[in-house]
């Protein structure tokens, strides 16, 4: 009879346990997003009107790390396969717009706002070098309990996905580079390059509209309340250093990555050539690589469409043979 009377209550234990938010620790909003200074508040309110438009539900978790505090934005099906975005240079993660709402469809995505650019995360501390983030993002990942997931890089972030791959003791299923800057080639000399580099000494606004131009094949395509936040975003002091330690890997280290690799650039790509793709598919064992026609730097924004197709059926197909 006893045994009979402790089943109810045991069934109510596990049903709450199994209820539990497991992140619930990383959901209470610090002060510097709820009581932000005015340039703050701008850039803030800009980044969440841009965040809407990701089109799915999503959470927002802030975890406490040696560096400060990290922002990551959760989104998609609590038991789908975890898929990690790192974003591209001052780019933030509302730069997966036009993406997330596909991605979600079947993965668990968890958008990382890198610590030393604009986003909503906070730095507290300095890092030396780039290796530093990359152990930042480790301690991130050890927060968010992620031990399997595949992960997604765009420029910058491109490079330090595979870095990230190269230092990891965690299982990364795939990687997803989209023009990842300095990984395979050296960014080629060109008068787009050139182009950037002279309006650095221009207005902020000129400035803005000269990078998109340079930077993607569609810039009348971008999202205006994108191009905003973008506008609003502030320099950092720390980006010309990390970039200038961001050179082309080994050929050794290219041929450690054991997971399956999908580069993608555009046909337009100022920072990427044809060679990019021929020296990943030589030296990285599993992996191959493919021209985006119509699409510059910002090709995950100029065809969307085709990217996102090409990005879930290689996640499908490495998580098929699984």
């Amino acid at each position: 009879m006893h045994r009979f009377k402790i089943l109810p209550f045991l069934f109510v234990f596990f049903l709450f346990a199994g209820c539990k938010d497991e992140y619930k620790e990383f959901k209470e909003t610090p002060s510097y997003i709820s009581d932000p200074t005015k340039q703050q508040e701008a850039y803030f309110e800009a980044y969440d009107k841009v965040l809407q438009k990701w089109d799915v539900k999503y959470e927002e978790l802030y975890i406490s790390t040696s560096h400060g505090i990290a922002h990551v934005i959760v989104s998609g099906p609590k038991k789908a396969v975890p898929l990690v975005l790192l974003h591209g240079v001052n780019a933030s993660s509302t730069m997966w717009y036009p993406n997330a709402n596909a991605l979600t469809e079947e993965y668990r995505i968890y958008a990382i706002d890198l610590i030393v650019e604009p986003g909503k995360s906070l730095k507290t501390a300095d890092f030396k070098n780039i290796d530093d983030l990359t152990e930042w993002y480790q301690e991130v990942l050890w927060a968010l309990k992620l031990d399997s997931f595949h992960i997604i890089g765009a420029s910058r972030g491109g490079w330090l996905a595979v870095n990230l791959a190269l230092k990891s003791k965690r299982d990364i299923r795939s990687l997803v580079l989209l023009s990842p800057a300095q990984t395979f080639v050296w960014i080629p000399p060109s008068t787009g390059l050139l182009k950037t580099i002279v309006n650095v000494f221009s207005s902020d606004e000129k400035q803005v509209e000269a990078t998109l131009e340079t930077m993607s094949s569609r810039p009348g395509n971008i999202d205006k309340d994108y191009v905003k936040q973008y506008h609003l975003s502030k320099k950092n002091d720390t980006l010309t250093k990390f970039m200038m330690e961001m050179t082309p890997f080994s050929t050794s280290d290219l041929q450690t990555l054991k997971m399956p690799v999908l580069v993608l650039i555009g046909d337009d790509d100022m920072i990427n050539t044809k060679r990019a793709i021929r020296l990943a598919e030589k030296h990285i064992p599993k992996s191959r690589g493919e021209i985006i026609l119509n699409a510059g730097h910002f090709l995950s924004v100029d065809q969307a469409e085709t990217v996102n197709k090409k990005m879930l059926d290689f996640l499908r197909s490495v998580d098929k043979a699984k």
